[in-house]
């Protein structure tokens, strides 16, 4: 048996859950029950495992099992990208091999398009999704090589993008902190607790899957050629699992000291009153991503909660999965100095929501999916990009679960690789630690 103790903690109300309207959460599981597949983790990567599931197996029983009220974990505490381009966070730049940059932009479409598919079936308002494109914002020298380099390499892929230069980012976001800009057409924008909330109520309506929120999984065990999830007042009999959970898959005993658990820091302003949004001026829900993957990422957003700008930078390493209830103070001091350096005609508006998420990355960028015993599977690691990856890595294990082949809908998914081993502690934190420190600092301007 499998003794689960994953107490993830996430620190803060996400703003991007706060500013939408109440939601009922599902009942937690109260009884024992069976099922054809049991999904564990109601964000990105789960959710698209249960579409998928439906798609291949309409006949199928599947229940979902989230551990919190959905779009509470690190899935609603997203920045909202849905990114079609190589994007590699880990790297200097965010291009890489010709060959495998071309192979996750496939992966990637295929994600969008499933999450485009989905927003359509279940009538996701433009809020929720929308294709907007992005722009990488450079605030200085460092930065706007980086996007010159990687404007050289699209066009090598044969990929559309556009150099904006400082007036046409000032036009855009109403700031003269930028000094030039790299718009790509191909990502679509999302509000992540929207996104969440809207696909998994829409599964669940639809009849895709048995939706039970707050209901932990504190053990697994196989039993007689099915597995058994046990809740606090229930469990769930499977023919086969899919674990959904990113870096908590640790917590379940798999892939350990493998996985590098990465905490980011957002916040959101309260909602700008008429005259603060003419002074800001600019163009309405736009999404910078930072020249240097260590930079700030910068989103405005107008619909349900008002005009709001919300900024994102900073990350930490933990050798654990828990953060100092006092973290949330330092970050919020700094994402103010952030907010006010780009935005000075703003010196009234303060932050209303901080908080952290999680993402999980591996040292040779590998996911962490696949069958782990039979009839258990594995859709986690994303390295950074939750949104797309989350959804491919569902996909994938999904159609692994049914057909138990290569999947059809993500060919060429790598689900070969595995995680490399994390070095000995206290090596591996000092090493992270200072790689962030130093990136940080190079970043200059960008952060």
């Amino acid at each position: 048996m499998i003794r689960v103790d994953a107490k993830p903690a996430d620190l803060g109300e996400s703003g991007w859950q706060a500013i939408l309207p109440p939601r009922r959460p599902r009942d937690a599981l109260r009884q024992d029950i069976d099922c054809d597949y049991l999904v564990i983790g109601a964000g990105f990567a789960g959710l698209a495992a249960v579409r998928r599931l439906r798609q291949l197996d309409p006949r199928a029983n599947t229940v979902l099992l989230e551990a919190r009220r959905v779009a509470d974990g690190p899935a609603g505490r997203n920045s909202g990208f849905m990114i079609d381009l190589p994007h590699a966070l880990a790297s200097g730049g965010y291009g890489g091999e010709d060959a495998g940059d071309r192979r996750n932009i496939a992966l990637n479409r295929t994600a969008i398009d499933f999450a485009a598919e989905a927003a359509r079936e279940f009538d996701f308002s433009a809020e929720a999704f929308a294709r907007r494109g992005k722009i990488n914002a450079a605030a200085g020298e460092q930065g706007l090589e980086h996007n010159r380099v990687y404007a050289g390499h699209l066009e090598k892929l044969g990929e559309p993008c556009r150099l904006l230069d400082a007036r046409q980012m000032r036009d855009i976001c109403g700031s003269e902190y930028y000094r030039g800009g790299l718009e790509t057409p191909g990502t679509a924008i999302i509000q992540p607790a929207l996104f969440v909330r809207s696909l998994a109520d829409g599964l669940a309506a639809g009849g895709y899957c048995s939706l039970y929120e707050n209901s932990a999984v504190e053990a697994l065990e196989r039993r007689g050629g099915r597995w058994r999830a046990v809740t606090a007042n229930g469990s769930v009999d499977a023919a086969r699992v899919i674990l959904a959970v990113n870096g908590l898959v640790e917590t379940f005993g798999f892939y350990r000291h493998r996985l590098m658990h990465i905490n980011l820091y957002a916040s959101m302003t309260r909602a700008l009153d008429r005259d603060e949004i003419a002074a800001l001026g600019g163009s309405e829900n736009w999404g910078f991503t930072p020249a240097d993957p260590i930079g700030s990422t910068v989103r405005r957003i107008d619909g349900t909660g008002g005009t709001r700008l919300a900024i994102r930078n900073g990350c930490t390493y933990e050798a654990c999965l828990s953060l100092p209830g006092d973290r949330l103070r330092q970050v919020r001091r700094v994402h103010q100095r952030t907010f006010y350096a780009r935005f000075p005609m703003m010196k009234d508006v303060a932050m209303e929501y901080t908080w952290s998420g999680r993402l999980c990355l591996s040292r040779n960028e590998a996911w962490a999916c696949g069958e782990l015993e039979p009839g258990l599977f594995s859709a986690c690691c994303q390295n950074g990009l939750g949104t797309t990856r989350g959804t491919i890595a569902g996909i994938a294990a999904a159609e692994w679960a049914v057909a138990g082949d290569a999947p059809s809908l993500v060919p060429g998914f790598p689900a070969h690789e595995r995680p490399n081993r994390l070095f000995p502690e206290p090596l591996m934190t000092l090493g992270a630690r200072g790689v962030i420190r130093f990136k940080e600092w190079r970043a200059g301007r960008e952060l």
